[in-house]
């Protein structure tokens, strides 16, 4: 069997200066789960996407591993899985893919403009539940933070559009820009809960438009420079507070902390998933 070819693409973002890389490979079908995990961590991106084939109906399978351990559901991994498609001749400008994860089936178009392919997926019905009070305390302690830096008209939740993240939105822009954290405690307490992606802590720059920082270390990780999951999430935490007036779009800026500045566009209809799209292009 010839070695699988891995690609390298960043999403949500029009330059390979910004945005979130991301392994693809789209000839896995071969692959054991050890060699997906092997290739994963070589590349040791926040995450690596594999394309296993084709199942009846015409889905395509696909698994997504970061360096240390399969997760359920990857935004910006599937995001640059699409445009890869696109790009290499598997999936027609303006056609529709479906993929099979590991929480279920996920749309996703793939479209060019002026700036390059674009692609838009919709997340699984999505879940919005509280977040624990000690919970909250542990994220805000490891933060630095404290209640009163929070929003008061958007409370903490849990939320979910394929993967649970914790959302905290702070009120201040400069705490927001200030805070830090200690990468293994914020692991320890993740991997504690069973949080298996990120942290997700939002700052409101307008009505319609967010700053998002997301915690996620995991090897030489800390942040998280684009989260497609964690952006549906947002959608579904906004629809279900009531902080929106579905349908709406809004904008999440995340990445500028780690030097890689991307920009998510999150369609929030009044039920259902919610929808994130973005560019990505190829790093050589």
């Amino acid at each position: 069997m010839s070695d699988p070819r891995i690609l390298r693409y960043t999403a949500f973002s029009t330059s390979t200066e910004g945005g979130n890389p991301a392994g693809v490979v789209l000839d896995a079908a071969a692959l054991s789960d050890r060699e997906m995990q092997a290739i994963a961590t070589e590349v040791d991106y926040a995450e690596t996407a594999f394309v296993t084939g084709a199942i009846p109906g015409g889905a395509l399978a696909i698994r997504y591993f970061s360096p240390i351990a399969e997760v359920p559901f990857c935004g910006h991994a599937t995001v640059a899985t699409a445009v890869a498609l696109a790009d290499h001749g598997l999936a027609e400008p303006g056609s529709t893919v479906v993929f099979a994860t590991p929480v279920g089936p996920v749309e996703i178009r793939v479209t060019r403009d002026t700036d390059g392919a674009r692609a838009a997926f919709t997340s699984v019905a999505p879940s919005v539940t509280a977040l624990e009070p000690t919970d909250l305390a542990a994220i805000l302690e490891l933060l630095g933070l404290s209640p009163v830096d929070l929003d008061a008209t958007l409370p903490p939740r849990i939320a979910d559009a394929g993967n649970p993240h914790p959302v905290l939105t702070v009120a201040d822009g400069e705490d927001f820009d200030a805070f830090r954290f200690e990468p293994d405690a914020v692991r320890a307490l993740m991997d504690a809960r069973g949080w298996p992606a990120t942290i997700t802590v939002l700052h409101r720059v307008g009505p319609r438009t967010f700053a998002a920082r997301n915690l996620f270390p995991v090897g030489r990780i800390t942040e998280d420079p684009a989260t497609g999951s964690a952006a549906a999430a947002v959608g579904a935490y906004l629809r279900e507070l009531g902080a929106v007036d579905a349908p709406e779009r809004v904008e999440i800026r995340q990445g500028a902390h780690v030097g890689r500045p991307g920009i998510l566009t999150v369609d929030i209809p009044t039920t259902g998933g919610i929808t994130v799209s973005g560019h990505a292009v190829e790093l050589t």
